[in-house]
């Protein structure tokens, strides 16, 4: 199991982590098997989504920000309730094959780490599996 940190800089943000995924499967030397990602993190999360046109990532936060916004009346009193509904609407972990010793994606999918209640320094657990 890898962990790898990622740095936000904005309060709500789609980080594209292709990338640091790939090295970590590269270091893995694994030709054929599975990623599995894991966000630690209540307001935070993971998800697959489209990287040939940014605007489909404004448009899921503007989708997010609408069906939980983030001043609503909410009984949990830390202020962060709408990060925590995000998150738990997208998910805290995705699971990737890997064929050839590359994450085994659509053409125009990519890796996004998913940030309700940044700017923060954030873990992303990443456990490589080989099979036959």
């Amino acid at each position: 199991m890898k962990q790898i940190l990622i740095n936000t800089q904005q309060h709500c943000q789609f980080i594209n982590i292709d990338r640091q995924v790939q090295q970590v499967v590269r270091e893995a030397n694994v030709n054929r098997g599975m990623c599995q990602l894991f966000v630690p993190h209540t307001t935070a999360a993971i998800t697959i989504n489209e990287n040939a046109d940014p605007d489909v990532v404004r448009d899921v936060i503007k989708v997010l920000d609408k069906l939980v916004p983030w001043g609503a009346d909410y009984t949990h009193t830390e202020g962060n309730s709408a990060a925590h509904v995000k998150a738990s609407l997208l998910g805290f972990s995705e699971t990737v094959f890997i064929e050839e010793g590359r994450l085994d994606l659509g053409t125009w999918q990519s890796l996004y780490f998913c940030e309700f209640d940044g700017p923060r320094t954030r873990k992303l657990m990443i456990n490589v599996l080989a099979t036959g």
